[in-house]
């Protein structure tokens, strides 16, 4: 599907947020951000106010906490029940919101190059189907403020042999207006890769597809 990329190594700050367009003729849009959820209750930034509704509580905003765990929680706004899930939008009505998408141009040798950002601040990915995760350089880690000694040590194999590195978690990897979050990536005890490689561990959260040289990538709902 894609042009033929760069092989490379192999190698819960839990935040949704679901954007609740409040149908109706003189009512204004309400903005749910969910910043926790636990067993019966979820931590909510409701226009702005955070506040912690346990379960069959009603916000002063009208939302209503049907139930929660720590996988989702179900709100209820102006009679319509969501789930909320990482990561997912959705509008009352049941109108699906847009997708967010990017298009990225190849370059040399078929490969592409792209800007982005990183627990956000801004890098620049190769993307690479061949590799497993998001990778990067020591180097590079420390830069970004990346502890990559709270992770998992492993031993990664890559074309100059056997390489020490840390599996960690970034809160988030945004490609223009895409955005997947908790992703896992390799940090290499060195100087390769020298450029971020974006691997399977973001790629297979969006959707990708290509047309005459161009990436397309698209939030997945």
């Amino acid at each position: 599907m894609v042009n033929k990329l760069v092989g490379c190594a192999r190698v819960r700050t839990l935040v949704a947020v679901v954007l609740l367009l409040v149908a109706g003729t003189g009512k204004a849009a309400t903005t749910v951000e969910v910043k926790g959820l636990f067993a019966g209750s979820a931590l909510l930034v409701i226009d702005g106010k955070q506040q912690l509704l346990k379960q069959g509580r009603r916000s002063p905003e009208g939302v209503l906490l049907v139930s929660a765990d720590s996988k989702f929680a179900v709100v209820e706004v102006d009679g319509q029940r969501h789930k909320l899930t990482m990561s997912r939008r959705i509008s009352s009505g049941f109108q699906k919101a847009e997708r967010a998408s990017v298009r990225l141009q190849s370059g040399r040798g078929g490969h592409y190059v792209t800007p982005g950002r990183i627990n956000g601040k801004p890098v620049e990915f190769l993307v690479d189907t061949g590799a497993t995760s998001v990778s990067m350089n020591l180097p590079t880690a420390k830069r970004l403020g990346i502890n990559y000694r709270i992770g998992r040590e492993i031993t990664l194999s890559t074309a100059n042999g056997l390489a020490k590195a840390f599996l960690v978690k970034l809160d988030s990897v945004r490609i223009g207006e895409v955005e997947v979050r908790n992703v896992e990536a390799t940090v290499s005890i060195g100087d390769f890769p020298e450029v971020i490689l974006l691997g399977n561990s973001y790629l297979s959260r969006v959707e990708m597809s290509q047309d005459s040289g161009i990436l397309v990538l698209e939030s997945k709902l």
